[in-house]
């Protein structure tokens, strides 16, 4: 497996994300792993790929149905990029023939519908780059998935027992191992050698890709934007969750 970051001339990809390894192609140096420097990564050619696996990577943005107005506009920009640079790179790598979608585990127009509901942005991308041919495959394994969801629901419950919030951690974790280790085994089912597929998913997935498979991280400029406001947004709610702490306690001595 090799990744590959995406930028179009002029761009500057994101500093920080919380799979930074991702993002760049490793070299080995006395066995050990080290990081190309980005502006010294070679663009590969449209040659370099024929007959290879490809899979572009769109990371799934924090995205509210009612996002805050500061937010709006980053989320905008966002997805007009992440819409450009795949565009760029289906002219240079062939069409995309598989979409892969978290939380999706059913195949074709009923795949692509419930993409629809879970994402519109998302469902929008696909719409735009992939023409006809492209078919919406089963991510997730549907029971995998739901164990998932209610494992997260319980501790979502705030559990009092130590022994019972336990179980659902150790539940949640294992559930969570085996969605991602489906994942990997659907991408390895379907997507063929010279084939392209998009997948979208969260940025802090644990997916193992095939050895033989291309990465392409799609990194508008505009993620580093939405990185920033989701550390600043962070940073403000504890701060003002220990100015609510330091109040109470105030009033209570």
């Amino acid at each position: 497996m090799r990744y590959h970051v995406f930028m179009l001339p002029g761009e500057t990809g994101p500093r920080r994300t919380s799979r930074r390894n991702d993002l760049i192609p490793a070299t080995k140096t006395e066995g050990k792993p080290m990081a190309q420097e980005l502006g010294k990564i070679e663009r590969p050619t449209a040659a370099s790929f024929e007959g290879t696996r490809k899979l572009f990577l769109v990371p799934l943005v924090y995205s509210p149905s009612e996002p805050p107005a500061d937010y709006v506009g980053m989320l905008e920009r966002y997805w007009a990029g992440v819409r450009n640079q795949v565009r760029r790179l289906t002219e240079r790598t062939g069409p995309i023939r598989h979409v892969y979608h978290e939380g999706v585990f059913q195949i074709g127009e009923e795949g692509r519908q419930t993409i629809e509901r879970l994402n519109i942005r998302s469902h929008t991308l696909i719409h735009e780059v992939c023409d006809s041919e492209a078919v919406v495959e089963a991510l997730e394994d549907g029971e995998v998935f739901a164990e998932s969801i209610d494992w997260q629901r319980c501790l979502m419950a705030g559990l009092a027992s130590h022994k019972v919030l336990d179980l659902a951690w150790n539940g949640y974790r294992e559930a969570t191992r085996r969605r991602f280790e489906v994942m990997s085994e659907r991408i390895e089912q379907t997507l063929k050698p010279g084939e392209a597929g998009l997948l979208l998913i969260r940025e802090e997935h644990s997916i193992q890709f095939p050895k033989d498979v291309q990465v392409f991280y799609i990194a508008p400029p505009a993620l580093d934007e939405i990185h920033r406001w989701l550390r600043e947004r962070e940073q403000r709610e504890r701060q003002q969750a220990t100015n609510s702490e330091a109040g109470q306690q105030a009033t209570t001595g």
